[in-house]
């Protein structure tokens, strides 16, 4: 059981929710305003729910033995153009404007994904080259179609996608569920999964036993960055608004972080959706810990990245037997003598 790929990040979540338990005795209280449930655990879930959904589609893309590191730019670009579009229409709250500004951003972040996709497995450049132009000039293109401003919109019906609720729980966690499901069929209840590992782990015999890894690989990016225009839809409908400069920064380190935590590699091969999920609920789960015990804003990011390194360290297996082998040598050192002259 301790080998198992999820012990230790479902053990480290479950650390962080048991500290969050003893320093706030309430943290696992949900109550019901107004018909719907509150209480922190449900903040996890509902603030957590747009860096699931990016890290499931990082996941694959690192599966293939890529990296997008565009996902944060493609959030603000889908945020922007749907609430411009929103904004210059004549009625806010009509759902054919909003669905329509939703079908443009999602369509948009789709072709976002197909370029880097083609830059990687068509032109053949490096993965983190191909995404790291889009990551930089994304922001210009955010910045561009907000026009350098913050674009606030008064629609209910999109406010609804990231601030609505449906059968008492935020519609963020359905949408969640929905990706999850979808992606998760995709992969393990069809050849695909196999095709993306085997290209993951032998790219060169995949291509000679006859998987199209073009295909695949344009597929991967396609989907990362549908995931990532979901997430921005999300992000910008919860608070009515549009960020070109400062939306989904830095979300692309998370969900990677969120993905190597759940136990995939980055060198690609084998993966775990259940693995990615975990990962992000803990990322979440820190975040939410940080701010609740009141550590200042400048050394957030350096308490993060802290215990960060301290999962992916517990997760070694390496650096776990070489913790023991030090243990046994300083405790049992006979024993080791004896080995040693056997």
């Amino acid at each position: 059981m301790v080998k198992h790929h999820l012990f230790w990040p479902t053990v480290v979540l479950a650390a962080l929710l048991l500290f969050n338990f003893v320093y706030s005795p309430d943290f696992f209280s949900i109550i019901v305003r107004n018909g719907n449930l509150y209480g922190s655990l449900i903040d996890i879930l509902n603030f957590g729910s747009p860096l699931i959904i990016i890290a499931l589609g990082m996941t694959l893309v690192i599966a293939l033995g890529g990296i997008d590191l565009s996902v944060g730019s493609v959030v603000a670009i889908t945020g922007a153009i749907a609430c411009l579009m929103i904004r210059n229409g004549s009625d806010q709250g009509a759902w054919s404007l909003v669905l329509m500004a939703i079908g443009l951003s999602i369509a948009a972040a789709i072709l976002l994904g197909l370029w880097n996709g083609l830059l990687v497995s068509v032109v053949g450049m490096q993965p983190i080259i191909a995404t790291l132009i889009l990551m930089v000039a994304g922001r210009g293109i955010a910045q561009l179609v907000a026009d350098g401003q913050i674009i606030t919109v008064s629609s209910k019906p999109y406010n609804y996608l990231g601030a609505g609720s449906l059968a008492m729980l935020p519609f963020s966690i359905f949408i969640v569920a929905a990706v999850f499901l979808i992606v998760s069929l995709l992969t393990r209840r069809t050849a695909l999964g196999l095709y993306m590992e085997s290209i993951g782990c032998k790219p060169t015999a995949s291509r000679l036993a006859g998987i199209r890894s073009r295909a695949v690989i344009l597929l991967a990016y396609m989907f990362c960055g549908l995931c990532a225009g979901i997430a921005g839809l999300i992000l910008s409908s919860n608070v009515s608004s549009a960020d070109g400069n400062n939306a989904g920064l830095w979300y692309e380190l998370d969900a990677i972080l969120a993905v190597v935590i759940g136990g995939t590699s980055l060198n690609g091969g084998r993966f775990s959706l259940t693995g990615t999920l975990i990962g992000a609920l803990i990322i979440q789960t820190l975040t939410t810990t940080i701010y609740m015990i009141g550590v200042p804003p400048e050394i957030t990011l350096v308490v993060k990245a802290i215990v960060v390194l301290v999962v992916c360290l517990i997760q070694s297996a390496s650096f776990r037997q070489a913790i023991a082998a030090r243990w046994r040598t300083r405790h049992y050192p006979a024993e080791q003598e004896v080995k040693t002259h056997a």
